[in-house]
């Protein structure tokens, strides 16, 4: 019998939640726990697994709409259950995925002509649509390239010589991501350039790409629903804090040091041990030793939180999210490097539950791994601070007036002045700096 597909409720403070696409349409077979569509809520996106094994036989929410949770938004039905004259299976629907009637359906006017004349176009939209165009193959070539893959992804297969369209991305429709090529550049390795793909690199053109976002220049296309709860939520904490930033420049030396030691036993348990690792940590005993960077204001009243739960925020293809990790204080380096791995994966996969990106108590941000210096975050509201982690790189130093090359790097606090003042956030930046260079091996 037909198989009810709802809109679930992603927490018990979630009233609705709003598709993003549908990754299957009618007429697609399914399989049970496949993923069936994608959804945004105020907590968290996520990809929404099929209830059951069968035939999307009718799309109820288009793309886009916003509906209540509980409310059925599709069904699925058995391939028997289903005639061969059927109007669903006949007539899929494209990318919005709202159910078509058979009859307009039978005799599409203009798709014989362009199916025949170019057959790839035809095939792109199951994927992602593309508008049609007057241009050569090979320039719609390189927009399809553009269009599942980030500027900072084009830099990095630029550099090592490597062809994207070999890549099988995870990312929104098979976007290729940062951990993708990194993954297939730890595991292939480089992929050489031949005669025929040098005259293609040479012939690209040279001005770099924007330094944001992921669109094509000339499209215009609304904001996503994480972009837009993004957008409300910064212009809700600048009117909120009252937000000053100092900055810190630590030495990392003792950590290389730590990290290099103990790399392989971390590998061996099978987490990656990190300098991020390392700083929340590090953190983590500033907060306790300075509890009211850890505390958050309510009205008038100044909220002491018992539990250190700090967030990481993670960049992704199509936005940003802050996963937390639970109860920080209690877990050794080992146990922080594990959850950082485990969440970052999760939320680049759309994995995520809303308990984990709630609940927080102070938020780390880390743009030094695109290259930043250091950076002046916006304050996680209902946090009162935010940590930057600029670039570790080696940098000239002077130790006992000699000059020396290390490995530093900056960090930026950003914290509300209505509660903090300039002199308790030095102290807790002191904290973290002291940690990190004089990491005890033990921890």
């Amino acid at each position: 019998m037909p198989t009810d597909v709802v809109m679930p409720q992603m927490g018990e403070s979630i009233a609705e939640g709003t598709i993003v696409r549908w990754i299957k349409n009618v007429g697609d077979s399914v399989a049970r726990d496949e993923p069936l569509f994608e959804i945004s809520t105020d907590k968290v996106d996520a990809e929404i697994p099929s209830p059951a094994a069968g035939v999307v036989a009718e799309i109820r929410a288009n793309a886009g709409e916003t509906v209540p949770v509980n409310s059925v938004v599709a069904i699925i039905e058995q391939p028997e259950e289903r005639t061969a004259g059927s109007s669903k299976t006949s007539a899929p629907a494209p990318a919005a995925g709202a159910p078509a009637p058979s009859a307009p359906a039978v005799s599409p006017p203009p798709a014989p002509a362009p199916e025949a004349a170019t057959p790839p176009p035809v095939q792109a939209p199951k994927a992602e649509a593309v508008p049609a165009s007057t241009e050569a193959a090979d320039e719609n070539f390189e927009a399809r390239i553009r269009r599942r893959s980030s500027p900072l992804v084009r830099k990095i297969a630029q550099d090592r010589h490597v062809d994207i369209s070999k890549i099988p991305g995870t990312g929104i429709a098979g976007r290729v991501t940062k951990r993708d090529i990194l993954d297939f550049l730890d595991h292939e390795g480089r992929v050489p350039r031949t005669a025929a793909s040098q005259p293609a690199a040479a012939a690209r053109p040279a001005p770099a790409p924007p330094p944001r976002g992921v669109g094509v220049p000339g499209d215009v296309q609304p904001m996503s629903v994480m972009r837009k709860r993004i957008a409300e939520h910064m212009i809700a904490s600048r009117r909120t804090s009252a937000h000053v930033h100092s900055v810190f420049e630590v030495s990392f030396t003792r950590v290389a040091q730590v990290r290099e030691a103990r790399k392989a036993e971390f590998e061996k348990a099978g987490a990656k041990l990190t300098y991020l690792s390392f700083i929340v940590k590090a953190v983590t005993d500033a907060l306790l030793a300075v509890p009211v960077v850890n505390a958050s204001i309510d009205g008038d009243n100044v909220v002491y939180h018992r539990e250190v739960n700090i967030g990481v925020a993670v960049a992704l293809d199509w936005g940003l999210i802050v996963p937390v990790i639970k109860k920080t204080d209690e877990r050794n380096l080992l146990g922080i490097s594990r959850s950082i791995a485990d969440l970052a994966a999760r939320a680049r996969a759309k994995q995520l539950k809303p308990d984990e990106v709630t609940g927080g108590t102070f938020t780390i941000t880390n743009p030094g791994v695109f290259g930043a210096l250091f950076g002046m975050p916006i304050i996680n509201q209902p946090q009162v601070a935010i940590l930057g982690v600029g670039a570790i790189e080696k940098r000239p130093v002077v130790i006992d007036d000699a000059i020396a090359i290390r490995p530093m790097g900056y960090l930026s606090l950003g914290y509300d002045h209505r509660l903090i003042d300039g002199a308790v956030a030095d102290q807790f930046l002191s904290h973290v700096k002291h940690n990190l260079e004089n990491w005890d091996s033990t921890s």
